[in-house]
């Protein structure tokens, strides 16, 4: 079974359901007349990729409205500019369709719904990194460079390292700069 198979159908956080659903329905009135994709949002990337980026959750009105994880909001705009300037993906990120490929990395999220706030609660984090982020991870033979954009995204890459057999430093260095870990 591949990593992310079944995951466009998880129902297993029926807050974040909810929510993703409601944020479909009632949508942002600049994207009124937009469908809004209103699922979990798959990884945009090859699993052979050397390098995963993993981000907090879509935004409610970025991926959660376009389907792919970075798409359709400004944080989006910042990371696949960066991207493509060092060809990992193929293009800058537009206001409309297409959408940049990541060709060269993987990018994913610790939480594939939409939350409230843009804060999943433990409960979510968990449930979403475990079924999700690290099976996705195991899955990923060439992997050698994580990127964690946020604090809830390292303190998340940090546990599933552990998990997968990682070396990490202790005491953890905190977020905020640098490490290599491995």
């Amino acid at each position: 079974m591949k990593p992310h198979e079944g995951l466009t159908d998880c129902r297993l956080c029926p807050r974040l359901v909810d929510w993703r659903e409601h944020i479909a329905d009632v949508k942002r009135a600049s994207f009124a007349d937009e469908t809004y994709w209103g699922r979990p949002v798959p990884a945009l990337g090859p699993l052979d990729a050397s390098v995963l980026i993993v981000g907090l959750a879509p935004a409610a009105h970025g991926a959660n409205r376009t389907g792919r994880m970075f798409c359709g909001d400004n944080s989006g705009r910042w990371l696949f500019r960066a991207l493509h300037k060092v060809g990992l993906v193929d293009r800058e990120l537009g206001d409309d369709p297409p959408w940049p490929n990541a060709t060269g990395c993987r990018i994913t999220a610790v939480v594939h719904c939409a939350p409230p706030d843009n804060k999943p609660t433990t409960i979510e984090t968990n449930t979403c990194r475990d079924t999700w982020l690290v099976p996705e991870i195991k899955a990923m033979p060439n992997l050698g460079v994580v990127v964690a954009l946020g604090g809830l995204a390292w303190a998340n890459v940090a546990r599933v390292g552990t998990e997968v057999g990682w070396s990490i430093p202790r005491p953890r260095p905190s977020f905020g700069g640098t490490i290599s870990i491995g």
